[in-house]
């Protein structure tokens, strides 16, 4: 390929180096922060073969292009627009600049979770094996696997023992992370993490019974006394936390001289931090996520099918906005009290709505006439399946309109059917087809059933508008 012309011709309809801010790539998309999207010429971006698709989020504009073929065209485009090289963390950043207040405060969180992410997937499939090993009536009528093999039950308590520890140390993970966006020192933070959750205070999960017995432990220093509870699990109390320390940690290390920055900062910051945390932060913040937990409980109550129904029908043009990022600490916060709620009600509706925009994909795919579009749609469509939604939703369904609809029908129906059979989940990971052995057991069949309906219904109301429209055009 002559890359050099292409990287000239994608140079062109984004408007030229003029328009260009920062720029980057990932495995298959240049990453691109503009000074003006207005003055993108779509319709020429569009009818280049090479072009996959293009979309617009969280201040910059993407152009999928594939592994492989991003690279060398980044290479000329770099050239001529004089970009030095830039990590897609420069490019975050630059395209940051450009977000509105709610949008920087999802990206925050984002910035924050994501990173964790892996542990708490893999906490969570380990729990779900777990659960597989002892959940009754699923292989053996009246039983669980390891009371009808004993000696299994020893790999179940090593699995569960396993499962649990990045949800126990929640608060080193999320202190880690946050203290870093926040500009702080992340071990500092991580620290501050493992004070909330040291085995000399009262584990926070017993926190409710020892209530209400009146047996909670307590620091008595000068007559005040401090309640010695931990944090085990908890969401808002460390991000709280992790706020403070980080700000502090700054400002200490403006005004303490530098001979004694190393000796003093972290001694002050870890102190006042935590003096802070067990006597205000703490208890406002542990009552707060409890409030948001019982609000999430209650709503999917309350709401039921009709809940479900609306929910999966604005899951994907929520992801359009990227508040979806906003999701993932409630969803902690659902998994790391599933005594409570059970499990997160959240991660299989993404699911319903991510097979449903690779059903429409795969429609469009059986009927279009376009090459460049049935390319675009074989690959989308089964990656959507798999849990990766952005090449089919920014790169078919949204251009072309009617399998967007037919994709959200889809997802809103199976919505509403999972919630009627609340079905929920014991673990993030991919949300779709590989989403199985993230629900509890006992609801799995109820979960295929719905990736069933989703893909159905999507299918079918795309291929319906499909020809609606070759009926108006002709």
């Amino acid at each position: 390929m002559d890359y050099k012309n292409i990287a000239k011709d994608v140079l062109k309809a984004i408007g030229g180096k003029e328009n260009v801010s920062a720029a980057a790539h990932c495995a298959t998309r240049l990453r691109l922060v503009l000074n003006d999207e207005d003055k993108v010429d779509q319709k020429a971006l569009d009818e280049m073969d090479i072009v996959k698709g293009t979309f617009s989020t969280g201040g910059q504009y993407q152009i999928i292009l594939g592994a492989g073929t991003v690279n060398e065209v980044y290479k000329d485009l770099a050239k001529l627009t004089g970009q030095t090289e830039m990590s897609t963390s420069d490019v975050k950043s630059a395209g940051a600049k450009k977000m509105n207040p709610l949008q920087r405060f999802v990206k925050m969180l984002s910035d924050i979770f994501v990173p964790i992410i892996p542990a708490i997937v893999a906490g969570g499939l380990l729990m779900g094996i777990n659960n597989l090993l002892t959940a009754k009536d699923l292989f053996i009528a009246g039983k669980s696997l390891i009371e009808g093999y004993p000696e299994m039950a020893d790999l179940a308590a090593l699995i569960n023992t396993f499962a649990n520890a990045a949800f126990v140390f929640l608060p080193i993970l999320i202190g880690f992370s946050a203290t870093k966006r926040f500009g702080g020192n992340p071990y500092l933070g991580a620290t501050l993490g493992m004070l909330m959750v040291h085995p000399d205070l009262l584990n926070g999960w017993g926190y409710g019974e020892a209530l209400t017995k009146g047996e909670i432990p307590v620091w008595s220093i000068f007559g005040f006394e401090i309640e010695k509870i931990g944090y085990q699990g908890t969401v808002l109390p460390v991000l709280v936390a992790s706020f403070i320390l980080a700000k502090l940690e700054t400002l200490l290390r403006k005004v303490i001289p530098s001979a004694l920055d190393n000796l003093l900062t972290p001694l002050i910051s870890i102190f006042v931090t935590g003096v802070l945390t067990f006597t205000f932060v703490g208890p406002i913040t542990r009552t707060a996520g409890n409030l948001v937990t019982d609000g999430l409980v209650w709503m999917y109550d309350t709401t039921g099918f009709v809940g479900g129904v609306l929910f999966g029908l604005f899951y994907a043009p929520i992801v359009i906005t990227g508040m979806h990022h906003s999701f993932i600490a409630a969803e902690t916060q659902l998994l790391t009290d599933m005594a409570k709620t059970g499990g997160s009600f959240i991660f299989p509706i993404a699911a319903m709505s991510n097979v449903a925009q690779g059903a429409a994909t795969l429609a469009v795919l059986l009927i279009t006439r376009d090459t460049k579009v049935k390319g675009t749609a074989s690959a989308a469509g089964i990656s959507a399946l798999l849990g990766i939604t952005e090449p089919a939703m920014f790169g078919v369904n949204l251009k072309l309109r009617y399998p967007f609809i037919g994709a959200i029908a889809g997802s809103a129906v199976a919505g509403g059917f999972i919630t009627f059979f609340k079905v929920k989940a014991t673990a993030l990971g991919a949300a779709g087809l590989p989403g199985i052995i993230s629900i509890q057991p006992t609801l799995i069949l109820f979960y295929i059933i719905g990736m069933v309906i989703a893909f159905a219904v999507a299918f079918a109301v795309t291929l319906i508008l499909a020809k609606r429209d070759q009926m108006k055009q002709n």
